[in-house]
């Protein structure tokens, strides 16, 4: 019986994830489209976004359920891969703004 109850939380676990993160896309559009200064869009987008992510991986990838080591490593290698990225791409985006205010 326990094996069922739990087979009947999940789908609203997942749907009430999948709304919140629908809801968390809608934020971040009225954000783009409203006119805030630009320190505090990038603070509801970089929230929102890392907000998202953290779900997904709690819920979708199932890391909720797994064991810290496990979790960890995937986490880690997330952020390590972000890190690369942006170290790759801010030169780039550094050198393109010098550009344009010239």
């Amino acid at each position: 019986m326990v094996a069922k109850a739990g087979l009947l939380l999940r789908p609203r676990l997942y749907w009430a994830t999948w709304l919140t993160l629908l809801a968390l896309t809608v934020v971040m559009l009225v954000a783009d489209g409203l006119s805030v200064p630009r320190l505090a869009f990038l603070v509801v987008v970089l929230s929102a976004m890392l907000v998202k992510a953290s779900l997904i991986g709690a819920h979708f990838m199932h890391l909720r359920f797994e064991r810290l080591p496990l979790a960890l490593t995937v986490i880690v290698g997330l952020l390590l891969t972000g890190v690369i990225l942006f170290a790759l791409i801010a030169p780039d985006a550094v050198r393109i703004a010098a550009m344009s205010h010239r």
